[in-house]
């Protein structure tokens, strides 16, 4: 039998779609997705299902598409399928082969919702779904927003099997004799995710055999800490901010009382883009000189004598230029930047405008950029960080002057050069160089 009840009754405690609603389904074929396909039929829901091919695993992936189509027909729902370039997505956008499938698929989903008028978009995430996310956002670092896991219900996005385990999930399967296809890459440890649901929830199941329960409550404790927190952060923005002239003004002196400092004051001030490596700065700052400018992509923060005044950056702010690999000349704000690609390890000397890279570390389109607080290089013959806020201190660089030096910033984020002042160690040109990309800056 199918847990119907139950699939109705965690459907309406998280409001995430109602019997008048038309649903979208994400179906890959696997045993989750079916499960909730088949839970919708039951329960006599409005739905469709969605279905991707993203052509990575041959005629195994021809073959889900099939079987994807041919439950559409037994479940007599319409049935949506597209055939995605992935391979060229992932080298057009830089990006990971798991990443360009979750922005081809996510993209695509709303595509559908919008021109069909459905109201949500089904997911068929689990219970271990959930504690994966968790493990994974924790090895990675996290808030307390990476803590509660996958949420139910997320905009369009809904998860209505988060009731369910991947054991209960099987059982359904075994229990109903329903057919559903086998994804071979999820039996590969080579993606962090993978490794994680093969490898190490397992041995935390040995320490815990009630793992599931333990983690869905957690989750609860979790949601309801960041509700907590959000609540707090709102109260204090009531109170605290004042908008004077399009500047937001904040009393120094209540930023000195604030509790936990650094979770209230990163949580305030995260809207304007303000990173953490921005507050550590500005806490460390708060009982020294006034005067002092924090600086996020579009706004300034300044620390006045009693109060943070926080204002946008003029609407002249230099945008970022992306250089693609052909590229042999762009414009940035009053400088023009040349590339000369040599086949020689050419080291540039005595120019602090110019400077020579390895070709082979660059990974394209880079940007030419301002600085932002909280950016770090390698500077040349060192091998520790330094942030480039402490670099232009010690350089004695002038504020104006700071707020226009060109910053060459590699594809995976990396400082390559401070325009006009220094490059980065770990691009340099050495002995294994075997080609050489030269960077000229030039006034204009």
């Amino acid at each position: 039998m199918l847990p119907v009840s139950r699939f109705n009754e965690f459907i309406a405690q998280n409001n995430l779609f109602t019997p008048n609603n038309k649903i979208l389904a994400a179906v890959s074929g696997g045993m989750d997705s079916v499960v909730m396909a088949h839970l919708l039929k039951a329960a006599g829901f409005n739905f469709s299902i969605a279905h991707c091919n993203f052509q990575l695993r041959g005629d195994e992936a021809v073959s889900d598409q099939a079987f994807c189509n041919d439950l559409a027909l037994q479940l007599r729902v319409p049935f949506h399928t597209i055939n995605f370039d992935t391979v060229k997505y992932v080298s057009d956008n830089k990006v990971s082969t798991q990443m360009a499938a979750r922005q081809l698929r996510y993209q695509w989903f709303e595509q559908l919702r919008q021109q069909h008028g459905y109201s949500v978009i089904a997911l068929a995430h689990h219970q271990n779904d959930a504690i994966e996310t968790i493990l994974l956002n924790l090895t990675r670092g996290t808030g307390i927003a990476g803590m509660h896991g996958i949420l139910p219900k997320n905009g369009a996005l809904v998860r209505p099997l988060l009731f369910l385990t991947r054991e209960e999930i099987q059982q359904i399967i075994t229990d109903n004799r329903l057919a559903y296809v086998e994804d071979s890459s999820n039996a590969s440890a080579k993606y962090a995710r993978n490794k994680i649901r093969l490898e190490v929830a397992p041995k935390l199941k040995e320490l815990n055999p009630n793992l599931e329960n333990t983690f869905n409550n957690n989750l609860l404790h979790f949601r309801e800490l960041e509700l907590l927190l959000q609540q707090r952060v709102a109260e204090l923005k009531s109170s605290l901010f004042a908008e004077i002239d399009g500047e937001i003004h904040i009393p120094l002196a209540k930023v000195k009382e604030l509790e936990p400092k650094r979770l209230l004051l990163f949580n305030l001030l995260q809207e304007y883009g303000f990173n953490e490596t921005a507050v550590d700065d500005l806490i460390a700052s708060l009982y020294k000189h006034s005067g002092r400018v924090f600086e996020s992509i579009g706004f300034n923060l300044l620390l006045d004598r009693d109060r943070l005044i926080i204002s946008k950056k003029s609407a002249q702010q230099v945008a970022p230029i992306l250089i693609e690999e052909k590229t042999h000349e762009v414009h940035f704000s009053n400088y023009k930047l040349t590339l000369l690609h040599d086949d020689s390890p050419l080291i540039v000397k005595n120019n602090p405008l110019a400077t020579s890279v390895d070709t082979e570390k660059l990974i394209y389109p880079l940007t030419l950029r301002l600085w932002q607080q909280g950016d770090f290089f390698f500077p040349i013959g060192m091998k520790t960080r330094k942030k480039l806020s402490d670099f232009f201190i010690d350089q004695k660089v002038p504020l104006h002057e700071k707020n226009n030096i060109p910053l060459l910033v590699n594809g995976n984020g990396d400082v390559i050069w401070i325009g006009g002042y220094r490059p980065d160690d770990r691009y340099k040109v050495t002995q294994n160089t075997k080609k050489v990309t030269i960077f000229e800056l030039n006034k204009v």
